[in-house]
C-alpha cells in the first residue's frame, strides 16, 4: 500500500513538472516583444479650451508642473463627473493655499463608445486646458496601454495615476476572488505590497520613465507588472491608505477577469524567469 502511495505521489510530482515545463514553453514562445506605441495621427494632438489643435508635450521635455493626474477613462461619462468634482475642487483649494503648487488632470478617454471626451472638455472649458487636458485615443489599449500613450503628453515632476475602481465595499465572491489573486501576486511576482490594484498611484517623473518604457502588460495586470519592474530597479515603494467610495459601473467582470489576471500573472513570472522578457540592469536606480 506505501509503495502504490509513493508511486502515485512520484506519478503526481512528474505530471506537476510536466505541466510546469508545458506551461513555461508555452509562455516563452508566445511571448510578444513590448508593445510599440503608435500614434495614429490625431492622436498627437489635444484641444485647448477654445477648440483649437495643440500638439501635445512629452515626458521627456522639461517638466511645467508639480503634479499631473492621470485618469484612463473607458465609457465613463456617468462616472467621470463624479471623480472629476471631487479631484478639481481638492486641487484648486491646494492651489489657492500654495500659489507655486501647479497641477494638470490628463483624462485619457481609451476608445471610448460613449460621450466620455465630451464631458471630460466640458472640464477644459471650465478650468483651461492648462489645467485639463483631454487625450481620445483611437482604439481601446486597456488601462496600461492608455496609461503608456498619455507618457507622451505628460508636463510634470512627479505624477498620479487615477483609476475610478474601488476597493472599499465587495461580495463576498469577489473578496474570495480577491484574496486568491492577492495569494497569487505574492507567490508569484511581488512581495510586500498588500494591494496592487488600488487604483491610485504616484510616481516621480524619473520612476515613471523607467517603468512604463519597460511595460508589456496592457490589461488588468499591468498593475502587477509595473511594480515588478519597480522592484527590480529597487524604485522605494511606499503604501499608504486611503478612502475609497464604491461607484456603480465597474468594468471588472469578477470570475472571468480574475481568471485572465491570475493567466497574466503566472505568464509575466515565467516570461521574465525564461528570458523571454528582459529589464535593462543597467537602470537600476537607488
Amino acid at each position: 500500500m506505501s509503495s502504490l502511495l509513493l508511486q502515485l505521489a512520484v506519478l503526481g510530482v512528474a505530471l506537476a513538472a510536466a505541466a510546469l515545463i508545458l506551461i513555461s514553453f508555452v509562455a516563452f514562445i508566445t511571448a510578444t516583444k513590448m508593445p510599440h506605441i503608435h500614434q495614429h495621427e490625431e492622436e498627437k494632438f489635444f484641444l485647448n479650451a477654445r477648440g483649437q489643435k495643440e500638439t501635445l508635450p512629452s515626458i521627456w521635455d522639461s517638466p511645467t508642473k508639480r503634479l499631473s493626474v492621470v485618469v484612463p477613462s473607458y465609457n465613463e461619462e456617468k462616472r467621470l463627473p463624479v471623480m472629476m468634482d471631487e479631484a478639481l475642487d481638492y486641487l484648486e483649494e491646494r492651489q489657492k493655499q500654495d500659489p507655486t503648487f501647479t497641477y494638470e488632470v490628463i483624462v485619457v478617454d481609451d476608445g471610448s463608445k460613449d460621450q466620455t471626451s465630451k464631458v471630460a472638455f466640458k472640464y477644459c472649458q471650465k478650468y483651461g486646458s492648462d489645467k485639463v487636458r483631454v487625450i481620445t485615443l483611437v482604439k481601446n489599449r486597456g488601462k496600461g496601454g492608455a496609461i503608456r500613450m498619455e507618457q507622451m503628453a505628460i508636463a510634470c515632476g512627479s505624477r498620479a495615476h487615477l483609476e475610478k475602481e474601488s476597493i472599499a465595499q465587495r461580495s463576498y465572491f469577489r473578496t474570495l476572488l480577491m484574496y486568491g489573486f492577492h495569494f497569487l501576486v505574492w507567490f508569484l511576482c511581488v512581495k510586500g505590497v498588500r494591494d496592487t490594484q488600488c487604483g491610485f498611484k504616484l510616481f516621480t517623473r524619473e520612476a515613471a520613465s523607467r517603468t512604463f518604457s519597460s511595460l508589456h502588460i496592457e490589461r488588468w495586470a499591468f498593475d502587477v507588472e509595473l511594480l515588478y519592474i519597480a522592484q527590480f530597479f529597487k524604485i522605494p515603494i511606499a503604501e499608504i491608505a486611503v478612502n475609497w467610495t464604491e461607484i456603480e459601473g465597474s468594468k471588472l467582470i469578477p470570475f472571468w477577469s480574475w481568471l485572465q489576471m491570475g493567466k497574466d500573472l503566472l505568464f509575466i513570472r515565467l516570461r521574465y524567469l525564461t528570458g523571454a522578457w528582459r529589464l535593462d540592469q543597467t537602470k537600476k536606480m537607488n
